[in-house]
């Protein structure tokens, strides 16, 4: 059965970006260290990467991931989602307005019914695969409010990025429990399930 996992990498002082973020500084300063897991993977990272993909049959994003994610700095055949693996899987961005021009055209479609109706064609196109909502912060936390998300995976980078844009810090309570901790040279993979 399909799950809707929402992954993000995050600091240790709970920011998904570092300050200033944008289409040309992706991350925002020195919001790139929160993907070096990802970026220079050891066997642990590796072996994180390889399961999430193969196991996901459509990835969610928000609007502003998606134009830095389309821009000139953004994904290439070599880097993005399942990049360098069997799956490239399709990716839907949640937005209210679609852009004119999209150089990603091949592997987004653009959902504008909210991050609910985001979800629910992730599943129908994910079939008995995961539905991965990879960020934003926004996108994430309106998909925890709305009670779709079943699990949450933190990737924390050994970073204190001091600024950016934080995951939390809205005052809900979120219960969760936490089922996998899988410690690498690079960050700490942590696994809740969301209740």
């Amino acid at each position: 059965m399909a799950r809707v996992i929402a992954d993000i990498s995050i600091s240790l002082d709970g920011f998904v970006t570092g300050p200033n973020p944008g289409l040309e500084n992706g991350l925002g300063d020195g919001g790139e260290a929160l993907h070096t897991w990802a970026l220079h993977p050891d066997p642990v990272d590796h072996d994180v990467l390889d399961s999430t993909v193969a196991a996901t049959g459509a990835v969610i994003m928000g609007r502003r991931l998606f134009d830095i994610v389309d821009g000139p700095h953004g994904w290439t055949d070599e880097m993005g989602y399942g990049a360098d693996r069997a799956a490239e899987p399709p990716v839907l961005v949640v937005t209210r307005q679609p852009p004119a021009r999209v150089r990603l055209a091949d592997r987004m479609t653009f959902v504008v019914d909210g991050v609910a109706g985001a979800v629910s064609k992730g599943l129908a196109i994910a079939g008995d695969r995961d539905v991965v909502i990879m960020g934003g912060a926004a996108v994430i936390r309106g998909a925890l409010d709305a009670g779709l998300v079943d699990e949450l995976r933190l990737h924390l980078a050994p970073v204190l990025l001091g600024a950016g844009t934080p995951l939390f810090g809205d005052g809900r309570l979120r219960r969760l429990r936490q089922v996998h901790v899988r410690p690498s040279g690079n960050a700490t993979h942590l696994t809740y399930l969301v209740h």
